[in-house]
């Protein structure tokens, strides 16, 4: 984001903020809140990952008083999370501890960044404490088989018109998966999280039900597994947790390593098409998700686009093509809808699969070149 408009040693302290997190942190809805100096933002809220969803926290400094620390406002559902107060004494007084706003200091760019952790880092242990309390027998046996495992996050949610729920964000796999991808373009270290959200005081006459259940991912992990494609094991009956995720670990693991492998597949057939419409103009260099050819038929000239998904060769790719000769009403490049339906067979070598892209073009071009004359005539 741009960060015209705010004051330079906001500005900094965003930048470093951004830059040093160790997840994706998202800013928005950056706002003044002074008359004196119209146009100077000191306000905006964070977007902070947590428990494979996000916490909005409101930042808000003071433009008329730069040395003074931000406040930072949490969400309604958070109004009983007092990170920096203690209690102390049978009188149930508080006191402030030392934080990370007692020695404030403007000028050092760490000092947000420095803050936001400490705030998740507490606000953690408020919802670790939060669901230990919780008075449900199953809950209690669920978090004793699981707590030895590390980064495990857990959320409790309750409110006036849905029931209690508590939210488990299970990190799986201990694999580096960035060191697995070739040229890593990662920032940030790739994960998949296992959600799981029980509900709370419910009294079974029989075993419980199972949980619900939804696989997650970093973002970025997209680009070389499709995480909605994985079909989850079932929960039997009498399950819990613990036995559950090494048979859905074991299963990641395998689908993984076929997602690095199917890279060298996909760079394959993308060199395999060189040979028949030459160079491509540009090419997925680390996924190999997409690759784009300047084709000629006779005098007509177009491009030729090729995306692959993750789940190639089961699924063909799919083609458009946009002509460099013509163009619509607005000034840009006439394309065809994506093309999906075309001799194609997985079990094909790459060759062969190249071949028949190539052939099919022959016939496709002059239909492709037919519209775009078409659509000319129209403007």
């Amino acid at each position: 984001m741009s960060y015209d408009g705010f004051l330079p040693f906001i500005s900094a302290q965003l930048q470093y903020l951004l830059n040093h997190y160790p997840h994706t942190i998202q800013i928005e809805q950056a706002r003044s809140g002074t008359r004196y100096f119209p146009g100077s933002l000191d306000r905006f809220t964070l977007l902070i990952p947590y428990c494979q969803d996000h916490m909005k926290w409101d930042v808000i400094y003071n433009a008329e008083f730069p040395l003074a620390a931000p406040d930072v406002i949490f969400g309604a559902e958070d109004e009983d999370f007092h990170p920096f107060h203690v209690v102390c004494g049978e009188d149930g007084d508080s006191r402030l501890v030392k934080n990370s706003l007692t020695d404030w200091n403007n000028k050092d760019p760490t000092r947000l960044l420095a803050l936001v952790i400490e705030l998740r880092d507490k606000y953690r242990s408020y919802q670790e404490k939060r669901v230990g309390e919780v008075d449900d027998d199953r809950l209690k046996f669920e978090i004793s088989t699981i707590v030895s495992r590390e980064g495990i996050e857990m959320h409790m949610s309750s409110g006036f018109e849905k029931p209690e729920e508590v939210k488990f964000a299970v990190p799986l796999m201990d694999m580096n998966i960035n060191k697995m991808v070739s040229a890593c373009p990662w920032r940030h270290p790739q994960k998949i999280y296992l959600q799981v959200i029980y509900p709370v005081g419910r009294k079974y006459a029989s075993a419980p039900s199972a949980p619900r259940l939804k696989l997650m991912c970093t973002p970025e992990l997209k680009a070389l597994f499709s995480i909605d494609d994985v079909k989850l094991p079932p929960w039997l009956d009498g399950m819990c947790m613990a036995e559950y995720l090494p048979h859905l670990e074991e299963l990641l693991q395998r689908l993984v390593i076929e997602a690095v492998t199917l890279t060298d597949v996909r760079r394959q057939f993308i060199e395999a098409l060189a040979p028949l419409l030459g160079r491509p103009l540009e090419a997925d260099p680390v996924f190999c998700r997409k690759a784009s050819f300047l084709v000629c038929s006779g005098p007509f000239t177009f491009m030729l686009h090729v995306f692959l998904s993750t789940n190639f060769p089961k699924q063909q790719p799919s083609l458009m093509l946009q002509s460099t000769q013509h163009f619509n009403s607005l000034g840009m490049p006439v394309k065809s809808p994506l093309i999906t339906e075309y001799p194609w067979s997985p079990r094909w070598e790459t060759s062969q699969m190249a071949d028949r892209i190539s052939d099919f073009l022959v016939d496709e071009s002059l239909n492709f070149k037919r519209h775009c004359n078409e659509s000319h005539l129209q403007y």
